[in-house]
């Protein structure tokens, strides 16, 4: 039977509880134990103590994530999507065809300005004909001037003979009036024919500006055929320097609008490593100072990199930079630029948005710790 505990009643101290009494052996054990965790907890405050996790006071870090310079592959006109050749993740080489737009519209253009220019050209040549038509009644308006004046001349000539002989009796009076007449009938011809002259310059004038205008429009419809052929290049969609499809922004078939997204690239010969660094620490750090980055894809690891930018203006902590302290509320952009011949080097191995950290070294008397000797694959 089980034993019934007791209650105390009123006025009655409670009744001890038993302690259990536990077995020698079971409690040097324990005893054991207990000696053991403190000895392991001391030892390893001491090394924490005695070898902390930086390289030391000459030295900042920072962390950050693995950017590229991006390029939108876009559209110059408007249109339909006709191919995209590449898909995401592909390397592609500068001048690679990438896309193609529709151009059916554009070869329709070019066509019907082909054959506006040929006509101009036709203008053109009826044109020169008329010049030369025109330049030719001028010259022989010219020349019937030059036969009119003759025959003024000569009728002058013998006016003053018959007027000579009229006077002495020799000659009747009729004989002086008709050669009068005469003479004022070739000064109207004379005006007549210099009027002719005028007005063959002027037509010749005329056609020379419509020739001009023909020749005009033979430029103007070369410009359009040049522009549209220009434009029929655009629609053909090529990579503009080395990288890699990072997304297909739009599919065949989609109708873009001028300067709608195709491609989204990522220059892989451009990577940085862009981190914060608090304010009492930017203004010490030096364009082209030496970073050395480890990764945390990659623990193993030390990549040697260069800063190429300190940003000139304080900004508010982002909220992915974790800061040693709370009151650090402004930092400064860094950016670390990796190697431009690594990068080549190792162009499949090189990947964007992966986080790390950046070692800077402040004190230039300062020797790089053994864990941060560089070390990058072979």
């Amino acid at each position: 039977m089980s034993a019934t505990p007791s209650v105390p009643l009123p006025g009655q101290a409670a009744a001890p509880t038993a302690v259990p009494v536990v077995p020698r052996p079971w409690r040097n054990r324990v005893l054991a134990a207990g000696v053991a965790a403190l000895v392991v907890a001391l030892a390893v405050g001491g090394w924490v103590y005695l070898h902390p996790s930086g390289p030391g006071a000459g030295f900042v870090s920072g962390n950050g994530r693995v950017e590229a310079t991006e390029i939108d592959l876009a559209t110059k006109l408007g249109g339909r999507v006709e191919e995209i050749l590449v898909n995401e993740g592909d390397f592609v080489q500068s001048g690679q065809l990438l896309a193609r737009m529709r151009i059916d519209v554009l070869s329709a253009q070019r066509d019907e300005t082909r054959a506006q220019s040929r006509q101009a050209v036709n203008a053109v040549a009826s044109a020169e004909a008329q010049v030369s038509a025109k330049q030719s009644e001028t010259v022989a308006a010219q020349a019937t001037v030059v036969l009119r004046a003759s025959e003024q001349d000569a009728a002058q000539r013998r006016f003053t003979r018959t007027e000579n002989l009229a006077n002495k009796g020799a000659l009747p009076q009729q004989n002086l009036d008709d050669d009068r007449a005469a003479v004022h009938g070739a000064e109207a011809a004379i005006k007549a024919a210099q009027a002719q002259v005028a007005a063959a310059q002027a037509a010749t004038r005329s056609a020379q500006a419509q020739l001009a205008g023909a020749k005009s429009g033979v430029a103007a419809s070369e410009a359009t055929i040049a522009r549209v052929e220009a434009d029929i290049v655009d629609s053909a969609l090529k990579s503009p320097r080395d990288g890699r499809v990072q997304y297909r922004v739009a599919q065949p078939g989609e109708v873009l609008a001028g300067g709608g997204k195709v491609l989204n690239l990522v220059d892989l010969s451009d990577v940085y490593l862009t981190f914060y660094l608090a304010e009492a620490v930017a203004g010490r750090v030096a364009l082209g100072s030496e970073v050395r980055i480890v990764l945390d894809a990659a623990p193993q690891y030390v990549i040697p990199a260069q800063v190429s930018y300190v940003a000139s203006v304080a900004q508010f902590t982002p909220k992915t930079v974790e800061t040693k302290s709370e009151r650090q509320k402004l930092m400064f952009r860094v950016k670390a630029q990796f190697s431009k011949e690594l990068l080549v080097k190792h162009i499949k191995l090189v990947k964007t948005g992966l986080p790390g950290v950046a070692w800077l070294k402040l004190d230039a008397t300062a020797e790089w710790p053994a864990n941060l000797a560089i070390k990058v694959p072979q």
